[in-house]
């Protein structure tokens, strides 16, 4: 065998062993990002479950916090009524939740008029597609 033939062999080895290495980092990556993608699933349904539960407790709270108002207005419209007969009592109370309902009304409406939207996730989602594509200009 000549000094070219065991070059030529060695070579083949090489790109041979080249390709394995790449097959095996391509199969690595892959095994890795299918695992994160789990993980991050795993994470999202815990998350998820947490918060679900936590909203299900505000709404039970909210629920017992109906309640109280409403007994607490029983109680001032009864109490009321002792001073002022029961009818003009029951006209105090409403009158005094129309006020609050106004003001939160009042409240709300100028809070909603603040909003201007997202527009830093806006402008992000707009450069996405041009750093995709390598390009340096942005949107």
């Amino acid at each position: 065998m000549t000094d070219q033939d065991r070059l030529d062999q060695a070579q083949g080895r090489s790109l041979s062993n080249v390709g394995e290495l790449f097959a095996d980092i391509s199969r690595d990556l892959s095994t890795l990002v299918r695992q994160e993608m789990e993980l991050a699933k795993a994470e999202i349904r815990e998350s998820a479950t947490r918060a679900g539960k936590g909203a299900g407790m505000l709404g039970g709270a909210g629920v017992a916090s109906y309640f109280v108002l409403l007994f607490l207005s029983i109680a001032l419209w009864w109490g009321l009524g002792n001073e002022i007969g029961r009818a003009w009592a029951a006209l105090v109370v409403a009158v005094v939740w129309a006020v609050i309902a106004g003001v939160l009304a009042s409240i709300g409406r100028r809070e909603i008029k603040q909003v201007k939207g997202i527009p830093q996730t806006t402008k992000t989602a707009r450069e996405i597609p041009a750093a995709l594509k390598g390009n340096e200009e942005h949107a």
